[in-house]
């Protein structure tokens, strides 16, 4: 059975953007979908995630696949670094692995993006990397996501005028997700 874990970002919760529609989505596909809710924007840390994330390590297997908005493909990459498992696939939307010249979101993000990554290791725990990022990301440069792609060794997917695909963007849905994520299940 293929599970799937949907990573909100900073000021995000599982409830929110096309979360909702996409877990909805992938359930009637027979996935086991799990979102987990992480603390933010208070105690908002890469330590705190993480210990969220415990109680969920054990659903991860060969057949898993990431999907992470925002601040959630840094966390996901964190993960991908300390699996004894490789994954099906990662998708990223809006991520960045920088500050972003914002106090607001600095601030709270450092633990998750002031640090190096273990490329070669996120790269041999996941088959499959895909990067979705919009030509008009209000919070997000697309640089960001030209970085990110270039470290997985991938291009990334460039969508016009999705914003920051979330829901002031109109991303109560996301199409191009779903169909691409069901190609990899």
């Amino acid at each position: 059975m293929t599970n799937v874990f949907i990573i909100h970002g900073a000021y995000g919760n599982p409830d929110e953007n096309w979360i909702p529609w996409l877990k909805s989505e992938l359930e009637k596909l027979n996935c086991s979908v799990f979102v987990p809710k992480f603390p933010t924007p208070a105690d908002q840390t890469l330590k705190n995630w993480e210990k969220v994330f415990e109680k969920y390590t054990e659903n991860i297997n060969k057949d898993t696949i990431f999907v992470g908005h925002s601040l959630g493909p840094a966390f996901i990459l964190s993960l991908l670094e300390k699996l004894n498992t490789p994954i099906k696939a990662s998708f990223f939307v809006s991520g960045f692995l920088e500050a972003l010249g914002n106090p607001d979101f600095d601030e709270i993000n450092k633990t998750f993006v002031n640090r190096t990554f273990d490329w070669p290791t996120i790269k041999q725990n996941c088959k499959n990397f895909f990067v979705y990022h919009s030509d008009n990301d209000p919070y997000v440069p697309i640089s960001s996501a030209e970085n990110l792609a270039k470290s997985l060794e991938i291009a990334p997917i460039i969508i016009k005028g999705a914003g920051h695909f979330n829901e002031a963007s109109g991303y109560k849905k996301f199409e191009v997700l779903l169909n691409e994520i069901k190609k990899v299940i």
